[in-house]
């Protein structure tokens, strides 16, 4: 069992986090603010092209992109992708982190069955990567932002198997995280962006501040 994200983290001024369930609007706002900073955008693309449908969604997705967008296609390495991004924009969009812990889970437990329960060890291996984007974020110079996407899947139904509930709640750990970390954290309702740093109450939930 993973331990949760601890509440006592400092903020990382350069990160934005977006949040919200399918088709939220989630990938719409995060790409208008990268449009209306007016600066010099990277999108780091997570997904990978599995099967048609999924081709045909990524190629609708760059066609809707500015042309002027600097693309970095990465399913796996967010450090890495953010660190070679940042040499080349002032905004750094990667969309989403659901894709990509789908494409961590594929790629480290590639015997799992449905009925396997994730493993201890890419349980903490997610974490430590989540770590690891958040020092990038850190080492980005202060007028750089990072705008990082993931999916809100804990509002919904429960999953049948194992796997699918461990793969749940690690995101959910994942998606704390990034909140906690960002100087600016929301969620898309409906198409409608929540403001969750506003919105947050104190530690007894007595007050929003």
């Amino acid at each position: 069992m993973v331990a949760e994200p601890s509440q006592n983290q400092p903020v990382i001024d350069q990160l934005i986090f977006i949040l919200g369930g399918a088709r939220s609007g989630k990938s719409r706002f995060a790409q208008r603010l990268a449009t209306a900073s007016g600066g010099r955008v990277a999108f780091i693309a997570t997904a990978t092209a599995g099967d048609e449908e999924m081709a045909e969604r990524i190629r609708r997705h760059r066609a809707e992109r500015p042309a002027d967008w600097h693309t970095f296609e990465e399913p796996l390495r967010l450090a890495w992708a953010i660190q070679r991004a940042a040499r080349v924009a002032d905004v750094l969009l990667l969309d989403c982190l659901t894709l990509w812990l789908s494409n961590l889970l594929q790629a480290h437990e590639r015997s799992a069955t449905e009925i396997a329960p994730l493993s201890p060890e890419l349980e903490r291996r997610a974490l430590g990567e989540i770590e690891q984007l958040l020092q990038a974020a850190r080492a980005l110079q202060p007028r750089q932002r990072l705008i990082v996407v993931s999916n809100e899947v804990g509002l919904g139904l429960v999953p049948l198997s194992p796997l699918g509930r461990g793969y749940r709640d690690l995101l959910g750990l994942v998606n704390q995280r990034l909140a906690q970390a960002a100087a600016r954290a929301y969620l898309l309702v409906s198409g409608l962006p929540l403001d969750l740093k506003r919105l947050q109450a104190d530690g007894l939930g007595l007050q929003a501040t």
